[in-house]
């Protein structure tokens, strides 16, 4: 389905806030399918508990490298048509585009620096939980756009959630977005900044994401990023 987004009109709403819902991407039965692996724990590296860490409330866990097909698919899937938006950001803001045409090309350049722990990650939100503003850079070799997938209906399965970016904007105040995601929707977004066009060129916005605070139920979501953590 990643074939089926409007990548013209997913481009522009990039370039515009940051962040741009893809539209259907999985079915209800494949989010079903992924938020049930959560309770398999010998798919995952690590679990996270984000209050002990303070970095808000509910947990997460990191998979091994060992990919369920469905997520290595939508993740080499979304590579080839996130990169052209990656290269032209970088060529906006003066930066160097380390970026192959292969997932598996720029995946052993980030081994080869030391980042080779996988950082595919399944979320877990229930009653009170939330998630602080952030922004998950795991190293120097960094793919600028990730993807966060939505696998429970909001409004059926939870109540709250929403998906938060937080834009801090040139000799401006910051500007907030506040997004719900459907499930079986993506939400690609940038991972630490975008170019914003100013009077003197483009410049860094840097951006932060988070969650709201989860009302009722439980919220599962599945994040797609594009480079390995140190």
């Amino acid at each position: 389905m990643i074939a089926d987004v409007d990548w013209t009109g997913l481009t522009g709403d990039l370039d515009a806030y940051g962040s741009a819902l893809t539209g259907p991407i999985l079915t209800a039965a494949e989010c079903q399918k992924i938020s049930a692996l959560y309770d398999e724990p010998a798919r995952f590296r690590t679990t996270v508990d984000m209050a002990r860490h303070r970095f808000g409330s509910g947990q997460y866990r990191y998979f091994t490298h060992d990919l369920p097909d469905l997520v290595r698919e939508l993740r080499e899937a979304f590579y080839p048509r996130l990169l052209p938006i990656a290269r032209d950001w970088a060529a906006k803001l003066g930066k160097p585009a380390p970026w192959p045409d292969s997932l598996h090309e720029w995946l052993r350049l980030c081994h080869e620096a030391g980042q080779s722990k996988s950082a595919q990650i399944l979320l877990r939100y229930g009653p009170g939980d939330w998630n602080a503003l952030h922004r998950d850079v795991f190293g120097d070799m960094l793919f600028p756009l990730q993807v966060v997938v939505g696998l429970d209906a909001p409004g059926a399965d939870f109540t709250g959630g929403e998906f938060l970016m937080t834009e801090q904007r040139p000799r401006a105040q910051s500007r907030g977005h506040s997004i719900t995601l459907p499930q079986g929707h993506g939400l690609v977004f940038t991972t630490r900044d975008r170019p914003v066009a100013t009077k003197r060129g483009w410049s860094n916005a840097p951006m932060r994401h988070g969650v709201s605070t989860v009302h009722s139920g439980r919220r599962h979501t599945l994040g797609l990023v594009f480079h390995d953590a140190a």
